[in-house]
C-alpha cells in the first residue's frame, strides 16, 4: 500500500525520505502534545532525526516488518499510522498512530485506521490487529473502542513517561470480528 484515499480530502501514504521536512514540522509544532502521550517528539531534534525514522521505515517495509504511513489532510501532512511490526508467523500485526495538534477531532486517525486494518486483513492476510494505548489517553481510546476493538487487558507500569509510570490497554480485533462489524 503506497497511498490510499479515506475520503475526498483525505489519505495515507508510506513516508518516504522526502517527507522528513514536512515530518519534523508537525512533530515540532505539536512536541507538549504528543509527548504528554508518546517518547518520539524528545528524541526528534531536527529534520535529519525525521529522516533516519523514515529510513528506517522503509527498511522495515523491505524486511516486511511493518512501517509508517502519513496521514495527509488537504494536502497537508496531518501525522503518522504505522504497523509497529508484521508477525507473520502469529498472523499479527500493531498499529500505531499520532495526529499534529491542529488536526486533532475530526475523524483523521479513525479513517486512516480503518484502511490499515483493511490492508491488514485483506492484503496481508493477518488475523489480528492490535492497539496500545496508555490508559489515561482518554481521545486515543476512543477509536479502537469506535472501531469495535475488544479491551484484551492492561499492562501495568508499561512506559516510564514525563517522571511517571504509564499503564497500557491492550486492545485487539480479529479479521472475522472485522468483517462481521464493518462489512
Amino acid at each position: 500500500m503506497f497511498k490510499a484515499t479515506a475520503d475526498r480530502d483525505t489519505y495515507i501514504s508510506i513516508l518516504e525520505p522526502r517527507h522528513a521536512d514536512e515530518l519534523f514540522k508537525v512533530v515540532d509544532r505539536s512536541r507538549e502534545s504528543l509527548g504528554e502521550w508518546l517518547s518520539f517528539p524528545a528524541f526528534t531534534k531536527g529534520v535529519q532525526d525525521s529522516k533516519t525514522f523514515i529510513e528506517k521505515s522503509l527498511n522495515r517495509f523491505a524486511a516486511n516488518n511493518g512501517y509508517w504511513s502519513g496521514i495527509w489532510h488537504k494536502g497537508e501532512l496531518a501525522g503518522s499510522i504505522g504497523y509497529l511490526y508484521i508477525d507473520s508467523q502469529n498472523s499479527k500485526t500493531e498499529i500505531g498512530y499520532w495526529l499534529g495538534k491542529d488536526f486533532v477531532g475530526r475523524g483523521l486517525v479513525r479513517k486512516a485506521c480503518k484502511l490499515m486494518i483493511e490492508h491488514a486483513f485483506t492484503d496481508l492476510q493477518l488475523n489480528k490487529v492490535e492497539i496500545n494505548i496508555a490508559t489515561k489517553n482518554i481521545k486515543s481510546k476512543a477509536i479502537p473502542e469506535y472501531l469495535g476493538f475488544t479491551k484484551e487487558g492492561v499492562i501495568r507500569n508499561y512506559e516510564f513517561l514525563n517522571g511517571q509510570y504509564l499503564d497500557r490497554i491492550v486492545y485487539g480485533i480479529l479479521k472475522d470480528d472485522w468483517i462481521t462489524i464493518h462489512h
